[in-house]
């Protein structure tokens, strides 16, 4: 039994002393104690190596979703922990060797890091225009954050940082080929038709010996009598067609010659009829419409080529539109309009578009666009205001971007290009016909081109900041 125990002992010893060996040689390796315990995040803490370049934002120390902009602390009193630039949430994809997770293959390669970037200069983290060709602080104690080369390319050019770009809800679009079909909506006014305005006027020395009640505003049908009158040349002219007529001769050039005098149908129908000349001749209005103008009274001589009537057929009417000069383009001659009038309310006059006048007005930017409607029932009346949309019609594929994506400064119009790895170009465009969601751009983009379309305005401030930089940097290199 002694010696079974003397026996136990050696084997103990020496197995015992073979693990120690292997241990101190390091060719077994053991976990740390601390994984397996509560300590672990705090020890994985401890293991992190620090990050370089400026802090940029502070995290909670148990890596939940809270972060803050200036130094803080968690309600037990911890402090929130600094992230520099180097550490803050990149999404790009690293270089896959084969060997898995491509950022943990990365993290356990041998290999050298790539070569760093060349600072240009330190701008101050607040925005001011103040530069450094040094590392410094500002008065509140904030590290100034480096340029690198390439981040401000041609002055304008932003570099922002991935994460970044998610904080701040920057998104962007494609620019693509489509068809812009947009309904115009423009204010517009009634007016007469120039070409259904009808000039009553003497055609010799004639006396007016009766007129109509009728005065400007008046409706008249056609054929109604405006004014009764004695002329000597037409009296002669309408005896001799009497004459005619009794003979039984070709009445066809007496009665020609009173009608180049100006006497009505119906007029030289009673003197066919009545084989005799009346003491005094009716003049009947010759067209349906509204009364705009009377000059004449009774017992006043007219002459030649006087106007004693002006009458408006108004069964087709005008609707004059001031459509804005970046929206031509989408109006053609013969488009299909709807126009409503704020005096008829819920009425609705379907009309074409007949003249695009070739003219801007200097003072509004806009051109008149006449639109023909019809009127048979005499609602609309001059002077009317009223709505006008107009159909573009099916028009042809055009480069188009979302609205928002363009930023319209009144002297020019930009948009930023997506270059890819936080990069952004502003570059100017010209824009074509503007619709509802997209709008046109004749000059400045391809289809296939990438924009941003929301929190622009952040990275067009970001932009003018490091035009202004660089400007201020390249004053302070010469000499």
């Amino acid at each position: 039994m002694k010696a079974a125990g003397i026996m136990l002992a050696a084997c103990s010893l020496a197995v015992g002393g073979g693990g120690g060996y292997l241990l101190g040689s390091g060719r077994v390796a053991i976990p740390a104690i601390g994984i397996l315990t509560d300590e672990a995040p705090a020890l994985a803490e401890k293991a992190r190596s620090p990050g370089s370049g400026p802090v940029i934002y502070y995290r909670h120390p148990d890596g939940t979703a809270t972060w803050s902009a200036m130094p803080a602390k968690t309600p037990d009193g911890r402090d929130f922990i600094p992230v520099h630039a180097s550490e803050d949430v990149s999404f790009a994809d690293g270089p896959d060797n084969g060997e898995g997770d491509p950022d943990i293959a990365k993290a356990g390669s041998g290999h050298a890091p790539a070569t760093e970037r060349k600072i240009r200069y330190y701008r101050n983290p607040m925005g001011l225009p103040d530069t450094s060709k040094v590392p410094k602080k500002d008065s509140m104690g904030m590290d100034y954050i480096p340029v690198y080369e390439g981040e401000a390319d041609g002055g304008s050019t932003v570099r922002v940082p991935l994460g970044k770009l998610q904080r701040t809800g920057v998104r962007t679009a494609e620019v693509t080929r489509e068809r812009l079909p947009t309904r115009l909506r423009v204010p517009g006014i009634v007016m007469l038709d120039d070409r259904r305005i009808h000039a009553v006027s003497m055609r010799s020395d004639s006396f007016i010996e009766e007129v109509a009640p009728v005065t400007a505003g008046s409706r008249v049908k056609a054929g109604d009598s405006l004014f009764k009158f004695y002329s000597k040349e037409v009296a002669t002219a309408a005896s001799e067609y009497a004459k005619v007529v009794s003979g039984g001769g070709d009445t066809a050039g007496s009665a020609l010659r009173l009608r180049n005098l100006g006497m009505s149908d119906r007029a030289i129908e009673t003197i066919r009829r009545d084989r005799k000349v009346p003491p005094s001749i009716s003049f009947d209005a010759p067209a349906d419409g509204i009364v705009i103008e009377r000059t004449t009274t009774p017992g006043s001589m007219a002459e030649p080529g006087d106007i004693l009537f002006r009458i408006a057929d108004t069964r087709e009417m005008w609707i004059v539109a001031d459509v804005p000069e970046s929206q031509l383009g989408a109006v053609a001659v013969g488009a299909a309009s709807s126009v409503t009038v704020t005096a008829r309310p819920g009425m609705a006059v379907r009309g074409t578009v007949e003249l695009i006048d070739p003219e801007i007005r200097d003072q509004t930017r806009t051109a008149k666009v006449r639109i023909r409607v019809p009127n048979a029932d005499g609602m609309l009346l001059p002077n009317m205001f009223g709505t006008v949309e107009i159909s573009s019609g099916e028009p042809d594929p055009v480069v188009s971007v979302p609205n928002d994506a363009i930023v319209d400064t009144g002297s020019r119009r930009v948009v930023f290009i997506d270059k890819g790895e936080g990069r952004f170009e502003p570059r100017d465009i010209e824009v074509g016909v503007r619709g509802a969601q997209r709008t046109e751009v004749t000059v400045g983009l391809a289809a296939g081109d990438r924009v941003v379309v929301s929190a622009n305005f952040l990275i067009d401030a970001e932009s003018n900041l490091n035009s202004a930089l660089s400007a201020l940097a390249a004053g302070d290199e010469q000499p």
